[in-house]
């Protein structure tokens, strides 16, 4: 029919075969209408030498499973995940009890699990499944070149419920933000710093050639805007060309909750991401930090580099930025950067590397963060899990133990 189908063609394919119907357009004929794919592996059992597996086809019911021999499966990968899956099972299991087992005697597999083991290893296939659809949405909703992955080899926590990816930020009620009426001329925004926007708010271009911060951190950063002459390969267009690198959402094991961790190289002073959320008013604020406290987290960022009169509230939108953990040593350093909105109380806020950051390092900023400039203040986290920046609330602040893990740790977050 002419009306486009909100099914992607895979699904269609399936319910074919599911059917036992061919269809011309689907590429579903006679030849391999009975092809079956393996979604995941459900149980395990040795019967003398024969190894069989307990298999839940893909477009097929949970009552369709069945036992199939290894010899007969091509699916490499899901045998090798479901073996990981049930040796991790098994070492917990052995840790909780007190033994310590040794690696050889986990890799050997029983020759049958019980109702418990096969169950978990189910759950982990279906949280499997659950977090490459929300790894796929997240890189659908995505507007930078950088790949996100999403990984949890700790627990069967699935995917933040009630969080929504955004590329900028979101405006709440009361909050207007005046778009920048005014672009530079100028023809090299490189050598031309004095006719630069950087220059039109008297201060010094922040970058250099190769796209690092020169400048000191609690600095802002005017970027070339909408209005300017100059093309998209400007020097002074860094943190609106968004993300540039791959990261990974994983699942700490030290009870830190989800980090993320880059999977390329980052050198030092370079832009990494930016804190991104729904902008509120200060008195909002105030509201969602009194109820932040009784959940024991908030992700609350004042906006004071002139003055405390909007914060970003990224509990509920935000992007990759939402799961970047604390620490007491961080490799990540937060600036204030302007582009095309010029009002000094609605900064965007900016994380670079304060040194090489190496691949498979874990990412993290200093959530009570100071700058070396006395007369110029930076953006700072919400520092009480609750409201930023209201020394006058009558709230009774929460201790909260920090899990850094730095040499130098304070070992409280606030």
């Amino acid at each position: 029919c002419s009306v486009q189908c909100l099914s992607s063609e895979s699904h269609l394919q399936e319910l074919c075969r599911i059917e036992h119907v061919c269809c011309t357009p689907l590429g579903v004929n006679r030849k391999n209408i009975c092809n079956f794919e393996v979604e995941y592996l459900c149980d395990y059992k040795r019967i003398q030498d024969e190894e069989l597996y307990l298999v839940k086809w893909k477009g097929y019911p949970d009552s369709d499973c069945s036992w199939e021999p290894r010899h007969h499966l091509k699916c490499f990968n899901l045998l090798k995940q479901f073996h990981r899956d049930l040796e991790r099972e098994l070492l917990r299991r052995a840790k909780a009890a007190g033994n310590t087992p040794s690696r050889k005697s986990i890799a050997r597999c029983p020759r049958r699990l019980d109702s418990s083991l096969s169950h978990h290893v189910v759950l982990k296939a279906k949280q499997r499944q659950r977090l490459r659809m929300w790894e796929q949405k997240l890189n659908n909703k995505h507007a930078h070149p950088g790949f996100i992955l999403v990984e949890n080899e700790v627990d069967l926590e699935g995917p933040p419920k009630d969080f929504v990816y955004i590329n900028q930020y979101k405006v709440g009620e009361g909050v207007t933000i005046t778009q920048s009426a005014v672009g530079c001329k100028c023809r090299d925004c490189f050598t031309d710093e004095g006719g630069c926007c950087p220059g039109g708010f008297q201060h010094k271009l922040a970058y250099n050639e190769y796209g690092q911060v020169k400048v000191k951190p609690g600095f802002p950063i005017y970027e070339c805007n909408s209005l300017c002459r100059c093309g998209p390969s400007c020097p002074n267009r860094v943190v609106q060309k968004g993300i540039q690198y791959k990261f990974c959402i994983f699942r700490t094991s030290d009870g830190r909750g989800w980090g993320v961790r880059t999977l390329e190289k980052i050198r030092k002073n370079s832009f990494v991401m930016e804190y991104v959320g729904e902008i509120i008013t200060s008195d909002e604020a105030e509201r969602r930090g009194q109820i932040y406290d009784r959940q024991g987290a908030t992700y609350l960022f004042d906006l004071d580099y002139v003055e405390d009169v909007y914060t970003v509230d990224a509990a509920r939108y935000g992007n990759i930025s939402h799961f970047v953990n604390h620490s007491c040593k961080p490799n990540l350093q937060v600036y204030n950067v302007f582009i095309d909105n010029q009002d000094e109380r609605l900064p965007r806020i900016a994380f670079f590397s304060t040194r090489t950051i190496r691949t498979g390092e874990e990412l993290t900023f200093d959530y009570n963060m100071q700058v070396d400039p006395v007369d110029v203040e930076s953006t700072k986290m919400d520092s009480n899990f609750g409201l930023a920046g209201l020394p006058g609330s009558p709230k009774k602040r929460i201790r909260v133990e920090c899990k850094c893990g730095a040499a130098q740790c304070r070992k409280y977050l606030f």
